[in-house]
């Protein structure tokens, strides 16, 4: 009698821990059914700021005729901005840069030295607006200005938009509709039923041209050259199978 229930014993707890050890490996089995998908979100946009500078240049051998001459110069650029419709308070004037020249100097073929010949002055401007249209076209424009006497030189404008915040959360709530339809055609045609999602990884940002002539980079691209503009994000997403 005791050698039976000793094997009886034996026998039962062998059976425990192969139902146990079963129901462990179904389980841990389950937990790694999951299916990786990546989405997309992407969208044009157009630049609702812009923000374009140029350079007043002075020369002159003496130094304090120089800076007189860049304050009529000055005068004269920020009456242009105004009778062309842009405000005082969205042009910004810098300090005047100064800088000494002189001529090298040679006799025999052999340099010898340098000249003064006076003094090069420079002064940056810029405008920041939300009149992106009439900055165009100032910008291109501006140069008219030299029949006046001024010596302007314009630098191309740089694009901006001020709703990029509400972008990004639109494009990220895209992307994971996205993920999610993929993940869903995928499940479906296999025969087996999507779950919740697990986890959830977010690209990087990129706004480029909208003809898609950038490059996109592993940091991150921002496009500031163009007016019209491409936007996207990518969602990768992980979900359980049920």
């Amino acid at each position: 009698m005791k050698d039976i229930l000793k094997y009886s014993i034996i026998g039962l707890s062998i059976i425990i821990s192969v139902i146990v050890l079963s129901a462990a490996i179904t389980y841990y089995g389950r937990s790694r059914d999951t299916i990786s998908v990546t989405g997309l979100g992407e969208q044009t946009f157009t630049s609702d700021q812009i923000v374009w500078s140029g350079i007043i240049r002075v020369d002159a051998y003496d130094k304090v005729e120089g800076y007189k001459q860049i304050e009529r110069n000055q005068a004269k650029v920020a009456e242009y901005l105004r009778n062309h419709g842009i405000s005082n308070d969205e042009v910004t004037f810098e300090f005047v840069n100064v800088n000494k020249q002189f001529t090298s100097i040679y006799e025999a073929g052999n340099y010898v030295g340098s000249r003064f010949a006076g003094y090069a002055l420079s002064q940056e401007f810029s405008i920041t607006s939300n009149n992106v249209d009439q900055v165009e076209k100032v910008s291109r424009e501006i140069s008219s200005l030299v029949t006046q006497g001024v010596d302007v030189d314009s630098n191309s404008p740089r694009y901006y938009y001020t709703k990029l915040d509400d972008l990004k959360l639109q494009l990220i709530e895209k992307a994971s509709k996205d993920a999610r339809l993929r993940a869903e055609n995928i499940v479906n045609n296999a025969g087996a039923k999507l779950g919740k999602a697990s986890q959830a990884n977010l690209g990087v940002f990129q706004i480029t041209d909208v003809n898609g002539d950038d490059e996109y980079l592993y940091g991150g691209a921002f496009n500031t050259s163009s007016k019209e503009k491409k936007a996207r994000i990518t969602v990768r997403m992980i979900y359980k199978l049920k």
